[in-house]
């Protein structure tokens, strides 16, 4: 019953920042408070939801991983060079989804067969992916591949955008594998005591693979809304993307100390971030100081983890 109390009142701690941050933002710009600056901030956050709801499920287990952005950036570029080169915008976007689960299972091998630090291992792959996707695009972002497809994602669905739908299926679909499926209860079975999990039969290292291979899903979805946002792949892309999407699973009462997490939190940890970003941006705030108001989101997030954890 305490841990309960203690949940709900950060969750309503969350959201009343949430809420607060918006007022403030309110009252600063008359910018804020419209329709279309509202559809943005949610657009924005579509692509952070989309990776951080798979680093919300890594964290969950007790481990990380760094190499999301450049997940993301190597499978919109693989991506984008299939429409370039006249493939079916769908073949070439499942393909993308098929490059990410294989990126990400690579990882969860590593971590799970191999025994090795996760940590470690995504910084790794981090530098790996990164250097693939540089390599095989020259360094060059690749440009109107396919306008059919920017269209489409930049579509509205009763006046939702397309990625905004998009990263809620995801985020709904995790949502409903944490609480009714086998799955999601081992998740925090081995993000709680990993030990005890495997000497009750449970496969911990096919769990570890699985995983980090929805990690690597969910990234190259983000790598999918993002470039029908931006009509471009960029060798650059998600450069940053892991602290913003460690940022929205720690501001959701995600512990890197494994066994727990939200993905309600993470979508609220996410607008938090995009709000703020869109606010500080709206106020002409340089770019680095949004990056240290990251940064000390996620320090208080973690005193207030230690803080509820006693």
């Amino acid at each position: 019953m305490k841990k309960l109390n203690v949940n709900l009142s950060r969750k309503f701690g969350i959201i009343a920042s949430l809420l607060a941050l918006m007022l403030v933002f309110t009252l600063l710009t008359n910018k804020f408070l419209s329709v279309s600056n509202f559809l943005n901030i949610l657009q924005q956050a579509a692509i952070n939801l989309c990776v951080a709801v798979g680093m919300t499920f890594v964290i969950i287990t007790g481990g990380i991983d760094l190499s999301v952005g450049s997940v993301m950036a190597l499978s919109g570029m693989i991506m984008a060079q299939m429409m370039d080169g006249g493939m079916n915008p769908l073949a070439s976007a499942i393909a993308g989804l098929a490059v990410g689960v294989l990126l990400g299972a690579l990882n969860g091998v590593m971590i799970a067969k191999m025994r090795l630090q996760p940590f470690l291992v995504t910084l790794g792959t981090m530098s790996a992916y990164r250097g693939i996707n540089l390599i095989i695009s020259n360094g060059l972002p690749v440009r109107g591949f396919s306008s059919a497809y920017v269209n489409f994602m930049n579509s509205l669905n009763s006046f939702v955008p397309l990625p905004i739908i998009l990263s809620l299926i995801l985020a709904v679909a995790a949502m409903i594998v944490l609480k009714y499926f086998k799955f999601g209860q081992y998740l925090f079975a081995l993000g709680g005591n990993e030990e005890a999990t495997r000497l009750s039969g449970i496969n911990t290292a096919k769990m570890k693979i699985m995983t980090y291979a929805f990690s690597g899903f969910c990234s190259a979805l983000a790598s999918v809304i993002f470039l029908g946002r931006l009509g471009a792949a960029d060798p650059q892309a998600g450069d940053g993307y892991e602290m913003n999407a460690i940022a929205a699973a720690a501001i959701g009462g995600a512990s890197l100390a494994g066994g727990k997490g939200s993905i309600v939190g993470t979508i609220i940890g996410c607008l938090i971030l995009q709000t703020l970003n869109n606010g500080l941006t709206l106020l002409n705030v340089q770019s680095f100081y949004q990056t240290f108001a990251i940064g000390v989101i996620v320090l208080i997030a973690t005193m207030i983890d230690r803080y509820s954890s006693k």
